[in-house]
């Protein structure tokens, strides 16, 4: 005998089967892509983190994997947590009585040195206005005015327009230098003692091929403490025939009206 009970073989009991077999198989998928992309993300995230903190250019080129030597001054100036992806660092906020200055020399005869001030490049490569020698800008101290920028060629040039660059000066004045490939050769006491009375201590211990960097003032008294210079020593110069490059960042106190 045939049982009269008709067991349900309607579309919609078989289209309901299908689905709700579907429906499983596809969170189950879901569950099992959804933590490899959560650990991709989380892996970006950390790589993204480790380039902001380790302060490395996203612009490539010269300066992408060039180290940094900074010498932070304690003037205890607030430093943004904002990273630039220029060569002027990291953005330095400072007191209205202030001006935010980045340096840093040339590597070698390869790479130009750059100065910035207000966070904006003054002086570098992308300028076309750095060269061999020693490199310098002149600021208005009271303004932060750029008013001058030039180089000077310390090896086989003539220095007495630098010499007489350094004498027209005006009291109040800020200078920024940097060296690049050779800054010595050329240069004698009269220059020596003109660089000495911005502020400077190493001036007269500058050698062939060494690197520095330096901001003085015309009329300032005693000695600047925003210096930094590193001997070329073929023990432990860091490329072949010159030291490592070095840098500085701070803020400079205004000259008082």
């Amino acid at each position: 005998m045939t049982d009269d009970r008709a067991v349900p073989t309607g579309r919609g009991s078989v289209c309901c089967s299908v689905r709700g077999k579907r429906s499983t198989m596809k969170r189950a998928v879901l569950r099992g892509s959804v933590v490899p992309l959560l650990v991709v993300v989380a892996s970006v995230i950390i790589v993204v983190v480790i380039l902001q903190q380790s302060n490395v250019s996203f612009e490539g080129g010269w300066y992408h994997n060039l180290p940094k030597v900074i010498n932070f001054p304690p003037h205890g100036a607030k430093i943004s947590s904002k990273r630039s992806a220029g060569v002027c660092g990291t953005p330095r906020e400072c007191p209205a009585h202030e001006i935010s200055f980045y340096i840093h020399s040339g590597a070698a005869n390869v790479v130009p040195p750059a100065i910035c001030v207000q966070n904006k490049l003054v002086l570098g490569t992308a300028l076309n206005n750095a060269g061999g020698g020693i490199n310098i800008i002149i600021l208005n101290g009271k303004t932060g005015e750029v008013l001058k920028t030039d180089h000077y060629n310390m090896y086989s040039g003539d220095v007495k327009p630098f010499i007489e660059l350094l004498k027209s000066i005006e009291r109040g004045s800020i200078v920024i230098m940097a060296s690049y490939d050779e800054p010595s050769t050329k240069l004698n006491d009269e220059l020596k003692n003109l660089i000495a009375e911005l502020g400077s201590s190493h001036i007269h211990s500058l050698g062939y091929r060494d690197n520095w960097v330096f901001v003085g003032g015309k009329g300032v008294t005693g000695k600047s403490t925003f210096e930094k210079h590193i001997k070329s020593d073929s023990a432990t110069n860091k490329y072949d025939g010159w030291p490592e490059l070095i840098g500085l960042e701070g803020c400079i106190p205004k000259f008082p009206e």
